[in-house]
């Protein structure tokens, strides 16, 4: 008998030094969708923390509620699939202890329902659905939107499998994180304003890779706050874009560096803005990109590129920003079809006078556009730079320039631009040039055609 218990003893012993679940349920959750189970899912946190980690579990077929939660050291929150961890409506349960939206004129945007500080090794998984629950009868600019996700100074960091919906504002914000791999995830953000996918802020290491996304803003954003914290070491591939502003915009908040970024073998479709937006614009350094094998549908200005000044960071200085450098891209094998939108869909790149973007290659492309352009576009050439007077504090975006006299590509402020195999098609006539280089330095033009006629030298307007 005393070998009975002692056995028994033994095995329940290594049962509890190898269990490492945490099922919400046993610390108090009701999984109703009513009652807020706050407590109890940060009480399994902390207890797995206090074990030294492990996986604290969203049951299948249970709607969890909580306010904000705090995740730590080694936890795995793990949404089983059929789970659903659901944000409360009610904003005092969202924590003020959660840092800030690093962009100006945005408090609104400070709470979040997922906050970890200073931890590392953490992971969200699994094949169930986080629901912000963030429409504007819960959520509003004067109640606040809270985020769903933001994670800071943190590393090794896992986002896996999950759905992720429906947040009051911005899906995440990674900020000052290194080591993130997000694989597998799909986000659809269309409740509320905002609606941002992945926002990396002065991160190294980064990956993301087989996810979709269908964003009202930006759907993955590169950021960069902080002067001394750069944003570098950043791979996309295989990922599907749709978004009511960019597919991906990769700087405006930029007071600190970028450099080391590829984008391949991914998608973009029905896209109101940029397929690729890439701003810098407070002081910092941007270089060495590659974007390759893309597919764009519906996207107006699949390339949009712009070098200027303005002040996008909540800690902005008093004083305008120098502006110090932008260089280094290539963008190569896309075929991009705007066939069934509106004229305005041209590849635009543009610094400011004495400011120029410099290097950059585009090659082996394929473009169809509606056309449409008239011999009034074609002579348009009040085209507003983006200076300091135009931005009139805020953003560089497109309309501020309006319809361009190219229906191709419109290349402005640029040094070493290099063109090759490049070709274009309109639906309709247009009386656009194909390709337009205003003050453009060290320019090389291979292989250009439009509807299969090669454009010839003269056909390409150089002022």
């Amino acid at each position: 008998m005393r070998i009975i218990i002692l056995t028994a003893l033994l095995v329940s012993l290594h049962v509890s030094l190898i269990a490492k679940d945490y099922n919400v349920l046993d610390y108090g959750a009701k999984g109703d969708g009513v009652t807020k189970d706050t407590k109890a899912v940060q009480l399994a946190i902390d207890t797995a923390a206090k074990n030294g980690g492990g996986k604290v579990i969203i049951p299948a077929g249970k709607k969890v509620v909580i306010g904000t939660i705090f995740l730590k050291d080694f936890i795995t929150l793990h949404i089983e699939n059929g789970a659903v961890l659901l944000g409360s409506p009610n904003i005092e349960d969202y924590s003020d202890k959660t840092h800030k939206n690093m962009y100006k004129n945005e408090p609104h945007m400070d709470r979040c329902l997922i906050y970890a500080n200073e931890v590392k090794s953490i992971a969200i998984e699994g094949y169930g659905t986080i629901d912000g629950n963030g429409h504007p009868n819960n959520f509003n600019n004067k109640t606040g939107r809270p985020m769903l996700i933001r994670l800071m100074n943190s590393k090794d960091i896992h986002l896996r499998d999950v759905t992720i919906i429906n947040p009051a504002a911005w899906t995440s914000a990674f900020l000052y994180c290194n080591e993130i791999n997000v694989d597998g995830i799909k986000i659809h953000s269309r409740v509320n304003h905002n609606g941002d996918g992945l926002d990396f802020d002065g991160c190294s290491n980064v990956r993301v890779s087989n996810s979709s996304f269908n964003t009202s803003d930006d759907s993955i954003c590169l950021q960069a706050s902080q002067p001394n914290i750069p944003c570098k070491n950043i791979v996309v591939t295989n990922c599907t874009f749709e978004s009511k502003w960019a597919g991906m915009r990769i700087g405006l908040l930029s007071r600190g560096n970028f450099e080391s970024v590829t984008v391949s073998n991914c998608t973009f479709s029905n896209i109101d803005d940029s397929g690729l937006k890439i701003q810098m614009n407070e002081g910092g350094e941007m270089k060495n990109m590659v974007f390759s094998n893309l597919i764009m549908k519906n996207v107006p200005r699949p390339i949009f590129m712009t070098f200027a000044q303005q002040k996008a960071c909540v800690d902005a200085p008093e004083e305008m920003y120098p502006m110090k450098a932008m260089h280094n891209f290539i963008f190569k094998n896309m075929v991009i079809d705007n066939s069934q939108i509106d004229k305005n869909s041209a590849l635009f790149i543009t610094g400011i006078t004495g400011h120029y973007i410099e290097n950059i290659i585009l090659k082996d492309i394929q473009m169809t556009v509606s056309g449409g352009g008239t011999e009034k576009d074609a002579q348009k050439n009040d085209i507003k730079e983006y200076t300091l007077d135009v931005l009139d504090g805020w953003w560089p975006e497109f309309h501020l320039v309006g319809t361009l006299p190219s229906y191709g590509v419109y290349a402005r402020h640029v040094k070493g631009l290099y063109l090759e195999n490049i070709h274009l098609k309109t639906v309709s006539n247009d009386k656009r040039s194909p390709i337009i280089f205003n003050d453009v330095i060290d320019a090389e033009v291979h292989n250009i055609f439009t509807n299969r006629k090669r454009v010839s030298e003269k056909e390409i307007i150089k002022n």
